[in-house]
């Protein structure tokens, strides 16, 4: 339908967390319907993701998109322009042949998924139905258990205290999206109460709350436990931990520096062993450096819980198939931004499914709407999604509410199941 077709392309510097700037594009069709989409930038650059493009200069001290915007205006606009905004395929595949590299190195990563995201949102609203059904189809009806920042015990990567990046709790008893975030709430009134009893205020750092105080893994974990039995929900959270191990890695030693201590691969192993026993932990991240596919395959063997791989696989195709091979990990952390498109990234975590690999469907530090991810979360029934902090996150936590009001009784809410994911795909 010409009213479906692309009449204009128009990119902005928008401000994110921290005060950097980051890239959001609209998409105009002929029907009058305005698509949006913006791409978030991460805290932290990876080796092997799709390249977040800046300016660099004095310009918010080289933060700025307008490379990313000039490469939208004089690049991409004119080649998408006119086509139909529900041929994301061909969209998204004619920006890779546009981009040329292996890695969106040339037009940026986020220029590509930010009109690749604002095409879909176009699509979607052009056909009048929400995100998650055109991109999912009637099959899309899987609210996702969160992995919910428990912030009293994060650990900051400016002026680290604890080892491991990021604590969660996971409501894994609760009977649906809503009562999930219900529960975590009160557990995390619960632990702000008790770790501002026993810590003192905690520092501030943008979207991060951390106690110096706390330098221990188990002292962190005991104060997690403590808020999840005072609120009596012993017997619905387990605990997920971003371990984000290569920021302790020590590659000329091959070694790890955790909690004080240096340990190897085989010591690093026998620690989470330790972990696992002492505490009700549902999932690993990241355990072990970035390429040590063999070592997240030999934890993977050793431990019967989820091991995600966010680092290890990048949402890129060619890694998450070597780590099937060897059987690195179970589980898949599926970032858009990583990869650059949006059809690379479904494309990514179907396969994952298709070869039994649990899928988390994360957020990233940047952007808070307009990302779809709630949507793709939902639209590939992925089961489960780590979205970030309250309050910079609100809007993601709270369209997943409006989305579970929606689907009304055709709503699942799979909890404890995700321990068994293959008996619901």
């Amino acid at each position: 339908m010409d009213d479906f077709k692309i009449v204009k392309v128009r990119a902005r510097e928008l401000i994110s967390d921290y005060w950097l700037p980051n890239l959001e594009v609209d998409i105009l069709t002929k029907g009058g319907v305005l698509g949006r989409g913006a791409s978030p930038s991460g805290t932290r650059p990876l080796e092997n993701e799709a390249v977040y493009l800046r300016d660099g200069g004095r310009r918010y001290g080289g933060y700025g998109v307008l490379k990313a915007i000039r490469n939208i205006n004089e690049v991409i606009a004119p080649k998408i322009i006119g086509m139909d905004v529900t041929e994301q395929k061909e969209i998204d595949e004619l920006m890779i042949e546009l981009d040329g590299t292996i890695n969106k190195s040339n037009l940026g990563g986020n220029a590509t998924l930010s009109v690749s995201l604002a095409v879909a949102d176009a699509a979607a609203k052009s056909l009048r139905i929400p995100a998650y059904r055109y991109l999912g189809g009637r099959e899309a009806s899987t609210l996702p258990v969160p992995w919910v920042w428990l912030q009293a015990v994060e650990a900051t990567g400016r002026r680290r205290t604890l080892s491991f990046q990021e604590h969660h709790i996971v409501p894994l008893g609760a009977e649906s999206f809503t009562e999930a975030l219900r529960m975590s709430a009160e557990v995390h009134f619960a632990a702000t109460r008790i770790m501002g009893d026993k810590y003192g205020k905690p520092v501030v750092l943008g979207e991060t709350t951390y106690y110096p105080a706390i330098i221990d893994e188990f002292e962190a974990l005991d104060r997690a436990m403590e808020a999840i039995e005072e609120v009596g929900y012993d017997d619905v959270f387990a605990l997920a931990l971003d371990c984000a191990a290569t920021h302790m890695y020590v590659p000329k030693r091959e070694t790890y520096l955790i909690s004080g201590k240096e340990l190897n691969r085989e010591d690093m192993i026998s620690f989470y062993k330790e972990l696992t026993e002492c505490y009700p932990i549902f999932a690993l991240e990241d355990p072990l450096h970035q390429n040590d596919f063999q070592g997240h395959a030999q934890l993977t063997r050793e431990i019967d819980i989820q091991i995600v791989g966010d680092d290890l696989f990048v949402t890129n195709i060619k890694r998450l198939t070597k780590g099937i091979e060897m059987g690195a990990a179970n589980a898949l952390l599926l970032k858009p931004n990583q990869i650059g498109t949006l059809t690379e990234a479904l494309t990514v975590g179907q396969y994952a499914q298709k070869k039994g690999y649990n899928v988390v469907v994360s957020g990233r530090q940047g952007i808070d709407e307009e990302d779809l991810i709630p949507d793709i979360a939902v639209a590939i029934n992925a089961g489960q999604t780590k979205l970030g902090p309250l309050p910079s996150r609100r809007a993601k936590y709270n369209r997943l509410l409006r989305i579970e009001e929606e689907l009304g009784e055709r709503a699942r809410y799979l909890g404890r199941n995700l321990l068994h994911p293959s008996k619901h795909r």
